[in-house]
């Protein structure tokens, strides 16, 4: 079993929509999948609790309780953990240690990117990602088909030596298949093939 935890301190960048859609992929692609919502707003169940039965079945762990974390995760192929903002709270600090990824989405934006800059120095000092048994990888997330994003995140990898293994585009689709808890791994018409395809890079990352 794989455990990937979404996170980033830096609120409002998209932890979610990225944990859920990556769960749905893996899920669409046969695997035994579980959505660990760490987070205390659980805006991951209640989008687990919106998804239809004729969908490839993602199985709903809530990790938010005191003691909860790593509870029913046995018979999995994965579980992808939406983690609390708070990341340096003792049970957080605790999941990133046993993570066997750690994903964190990142904002085109100066203030989003220099937030992350300073969680990714936070968390490089912990364990298991200080020894390389838990990578890192960075998805830019929102990002514009149009205007000055790419040299944003350009200079972001610069500063920082990481490029971000994906760029996920800005598309009203993921806050409308979002309400019927839908991702557009749920959704295999042609439409949405170019979409999709954004995420094989951090696919392809996690699964090799």
């Amino acid at each position: 079993m794989k455990t990937v935890l979404i996170a980033n301190r830096k609120g409002g960048c998209g932890k979610t929509t990225i944990a859920v859609t990556l769960a749905a992929a893996l899920a669409d692609g046969g695997w035994q999948v579980a959505l660990a919502d760490a987070d205390p707003q659980k805006s991951a169940s209640r989008w687990l609790k919106r998804r239809p039965a004729d969908v490839a079945p993602i199985r709903a762990l809530d990790w938010t309780g005191p003691g909860a974390l790593g509870k029913g995760a046995k018979g999995l192929d994965w579980v992808i953990v939406d983690a609390p903002g708070s990341i340096y709270e003792a049970d957080a600090a605790a999941l990133v240690a046993e993570a066997h990824a750690v994903v964190v989405p990142v904002l085109p934006s100066f203030f989003d990117a220099d937030a992350t800059r300073r969680f990714l120095k936070e968390i490089a000092g912990i364990k298991r990602i200080r020894k390389g048994k838990a990578g890192v990888e960075l998805v830019a997330n929102r990002v514009r088909p149009r205007g000055r994003d790419a040299a944003r995140l350009a200079a972001f990898a610069e500063r920082i030596g990481q490029a971000p293994v994906a760029a996920i585009s800005e598309r009203v689709a993921y806050g409308d298949l979002a309400e019927a808890g839908l991702t557009v791994f749920d959704k295999p018409q042609k439409a949405f093939a170019p979409t999709r395809a954004q995420w094989t890079p951090l696919l392809a990352a996690l699964t090799s």
